[in-house]
């Protein structure tokens, strides 16, 4: 079955309930307010079954809107969703100020097609129809609707509802369902909710793109929140699934009446990202009283939800009425959006549509560093410019699949490819750390800049060091954001010859340790000296006083001299040689014990407790022995070191 949504656009009083009454059945009138005030105040529902000339059933949804200035925000949550625009213009009266700004609203919006009614046809004469006709061609020209079809009718006495419905049915087939693949992540804007008693919150909305089944798992877009369909419905029906595009009633668990207003958006879970500032293209209305100037405050129509907030030009200081320009949107809650996302944009007061147009990033962060019309520029560009943009503005820190893929509305395996071929130009690079993970180009020279003053520094106060302490050197060259990716910046920074990757240590390439042949002698005697005192040498300062070296020199030599491993750091700052090490673990694991304690520790090989505490703890940190409550049992497993 074919489907097509169908919106009614026009001025209050010219005759949108009665024709779609005429055309359905259905009177959309459901508040007894409005049956006695004779206007549309809220949304109304109908749906036509009928066939093309071929027999083939259509299904012709409808949403029709209040006309009244005072309900345009209601008339925007219904016009949001819908894929085909039927404008009706009363013949007696023809185009007034409502039916400008719908117009404009569903031009703004890039609803795909549409069509005019001249109601109240049987109201004038043939003179008057034919200058109404005019009139509307007239306000039709520069817009999408240029070339929409007419078609004159009277709901009162049925004259031409035939031939409408005919033309609706034509024209099914330029206005798809599908305005997005069914395969993007699932999304349904609420315009309705209610309780019902037995079956407790049920909402409505037309399902923006994805599928819907019994039994889904949604996301409240706002807050989060897990919630769970229980059941659906379409036009009454019962359904196991609905796809994008159908209108469908929506019963839901986990979730009261009061966190699902008309507004609320459920989504497939994490496919959506929340942001309270959105890059934006916008276009000023060029109707519109004066300039967009400064921040402006606005109301921000997006899909069925109405967010305060306020606007500000980017690359200029105003938009003139006509024009188009790229600005931020500053919202006083976060709004859940995608690239692409159509919106309108309205003066809280007095009520005036402003403009409207495309969300270009859901997530913005002012760049630093960078060219605001160039960063604006490649954001209004194809997909491959977009996602490069993203890359170089995240800097080291990097871009997911998965986090591109939220904000474009995307899944992301459908997104892998795209990165792909980044990275067969040499745009972007792979990280092996994090999963589907991706780095720009850019930032490795970048980092290696970083990277290679960072070692200069350090070797310059640290001349005997072979290296830098990796720890050290990630905290030094990487923001905290670029952690995780650490391992693979290492990689890449050797790859490209910028480091020496020294164990645990980074070192420049082609340095030589900067030691004299005097200083080499001094560290031998050290070394010889911590041999020949075993266990329990003389502490560096007394070693130091001893051999009558220069303190700094000494320290470097110490420092130097435990990069090598001939001498080993021990907890509370002790020094005790390699060798003597070596030999502890050789008699430990060469005694018959199977458990030692302190005491015998101390007792065997001779020490003070100030001793003995950090020998041990050295010999659980080299899986010698293995602490266990007070005793520490031998890893006989362990016969070398």
């Amino acid at each position: 079955m074919r489907r097509t949504l169908i919106g009614t656009a026009g001025h209050v009083d010219h005759g949108k309930t009665s024709l779609v009454e005429a055309l359905t059945g259905t009177d959309c009138d459901r508040w007894q307010e409005e049956k006695s005030r004779g206007i549309t105040i809220d949304l109304g529902f109908a749906h036509l079954d009928t066939e093309t000339e071929d027999g083939e059933p259509v299904r012709l949804s409808f949403v029709d809107v209040p006309g009244h200035e005072r309900f345009v925000h209601n008339a925007l949550a219904g016009l949001a969703g819908i894929r085909f625009m039927m404008l009706v213009v009363a013949a007696d009266e023809g185009v007034e100020p409502q039916t400008r700004e719908h117009l404009a609203i569903c031009s703004l919006l890039e609803i795909p097609a549409g069509l005019v009614v001249l109601t109240k046809s049987d109201l004038v004469d043939d003179e008057t129809l034919e200058l109404a006709r005019l009139e509307i061609q007239e306000e039709l020209v520069g817009t999408p609707f240029a070339d929409a079809p007419m078609v004159a009718v009277s709901s009162r006495t049925g004259a031409g509802i035939e031939e409408l419905r005919q033309a609706l049915v034509e024209r099914a087939d330029e206005a798809p369902t599908s305005k997005v693949e069914a395969s993007r992540p699932t999304r349904l804007p609420l315009d309705r909710s209610f309780h019902l008693p037995g079956l407790g919150v049920v909402t409505t909305g037309t399902l923006a793109s994805g599928r819907l089944r019994t039994g889904d798992r949604l996301e409240h877009a706002t807050d989060g929140g897990a919630v769970r369909v229980r059941s659906l419905q379409v036009h009454g029906e019962d359904r196991v699934e609905i796809s994008d595009g159908e209108r469908a009633s929506v019963q839901l668990a986990g979730l009261s009446l009061e966190e699902v207003p008309r507004g609320t958006q459920l989504i497939e879970p994490e496919t959506m990202p929340r942001s309270r500032a959105l890059l934006v293209r916008y276009r000023h209305l060029s109707d519109a009283p004066q300039p967009l100037e400064g921040s402006t405050e606005v109301r921000f129509h997006h899909t069925t939800e109405e967010i305060l907030g306020r606007i500000r030009p980017l690359e200029s200081r105003s938009v003139a009425p006509g024009a188009e320009a790229t600005c931020v949107l500053y919202l006083r809650r976060a709004a859940a959006a995608w690239r692409g996302d159509r919106f309108i944009l309205r003066r809280p007061s007095p009520a005036t549509t402003l403009g409207g147009g495309t969300v270009l990033d859901p997530e913005w962060r002012k760049p630093r560093g960078r060219n605001l019309s160039a960063h604006c520029e490649r954001l209004r560009g194809d997909l491959d410019q977009v996602l490069q943009e993203w890359l170089e503005v995240a800097r080291e820190a990097g871009l997911s699949t998965v986090s591109a893929a939220r904000r474009l509305g995307q899944r992301a395996d459908a997104l892998h490819e795209r990165f792909e071929e980044l990275r067969k130009t040499g745009a972007a690079l792979p990280a092996e750390s994090l999963a589907d993970h991706w780095v720009a180009a850019p930032q490795i020279a970048a980092v290696a800049k970083r990277a290679k003053g960072a070692l200069r520094q350090f070797f310059k106060k640290e001349r005997m060091a072979d290296g830098m302490p990796k720890a050290a050197f990630v905290q030094t060259v990487l923001p905290r954001p670029a952690h995780p990716l650490a391992d693979d910046y290492l990689r890449w920074l050797a790859a490209g010859q910028a480091i020496v990757l020294l164990g645990d240590r980074v070192g420049q390439p082609g340095r030589a340790t900067g030691i004299t042949e005097e200083e080499s002698d001094l560290a031998q005697r050290i070394v010889a000296t911590y041999e020949a005192e075993g266990l329990t040498p003389r502490s560096p300062a007394e070693l130091q006083r001893q051999l009558g070296a220069q303190p700094k020199i000494f320290e470097g030599l110490l420092r130097h001299l435990t990069q090598k491993r001939k001498i080993v750091r021990l907890p509370d700052g002790l020094f005790v040689s390699q060798t003597a090490l070596d030999e502890l673990k050789r008699s430990v694991l060469a005694d018959p014990w199977e458990e030692i304690t302190v005491p015998a520790f101390k007792e065997r090989f001779g020490l003070s407790r100030k001793w003995a505490i950090p020998l041990l703890e050295y010999l659980d940190a080299q899986r010698i022995t293995q602490r266990r409550g007070s005793v520490r049992l031998v890893l006989r497993a362990r016969t070398s070191s």
